[in-house]
């Protein structure tokens, strides 16, 4: 099966802001009492913004910020430290030329909401790569559910099964897979050997792995 089109997830896979993400999170939920750890920010690592607040308000509701409010500081941190520290994953550079090179088209399915995607692809120096940028952050239900893969393929103007998507969690994995696209995932080194990335077509260590063998294996 020829593939036609590939999209990669951003937050961990191309650029490692999870630990920007749990910082973020750390300092302004700290600021109504709720006193979280990289740890326990890893419960709610690939949801929406709006998730993560619904999920810890759920457990300990807080006074004196709404979750609006909420939103909008961890933003304001995370875009903070972004334009600090914005480095990209290893193999990036040289994965997005190997599909440019290849004419495949190229897209982007984040769970961040798109004035991050927008700067974090424009602090990377990656924006000239992608053909569509595309955000859950409009969709009715963020990753696991596969509406943003489909999103993306639909403005490809690709088959969602013609194209392979690249994850680096289980819930995004899980919204490729639900989109029925051939699916990579490249965890986090202390992730590597859960079981449940068995589900995927295929696990790397790291992009830097991906080679003209490894996208034949795919296409089979």
């Amino acid at each position: 099966m020829k593939l036609k089109a590939v999209i990669f997830d951003m937050d961990g896979l191309l650029i490692d802001s999870e630990p920007i993400w749990r910082s973020a999170e750390i300092r302004s939920f700290g600021k109504v009492g709720l006193h979280l750890t990289p740890e326990t920010c890893k419960q709610t690592m690939g949801l929406r913004i709006d998730e993560v607040i619904e999920y810890w308000f759920g457990k300990h509701p807080w006074e004196g910020m709404t979750k609006e409010e909420m939103c909008k500081d961890i933003l304001v941190e995370f875009l903070k430290d972004i334009a600090q520290d914005a480095q990209p994953m290893e193999g990036v550079f040289d994965t997005l030329a190997f599909f440019k090179e290849k004419d495949v088209k190229i897209g982007l399915a984040s769970s961040s909401p798109m004035i991050l995607i927008e700067n974090i692809v424009k602090e990377l120096k990656i924006s000239d790569y992608f053909d569509v940028l595309c955000s859950a952050e409009d969709e009715p239900l963020g990753k696991p559910h596969p509406a943003v893969y489909l999103k993306a393929a639909a403005k490809l103007g690709v088959d969602p099964y013609q194209c392979l998507a690249f994850e680096d969690s289980v819930s995004g994995m899980i919204s490729a897979l639900a989109a029925r696209m051939k699916t990579v995932v490249v965890p986090e080194p202390e992730n590597y050997l859960s079981p449940r990335f068995g589900a995927a077509h295929l696990k790397l260590n790291s992009l830097t792995e991906f080679n003209q063998a490894v996208f034949e294996k795919l296409e089979v």
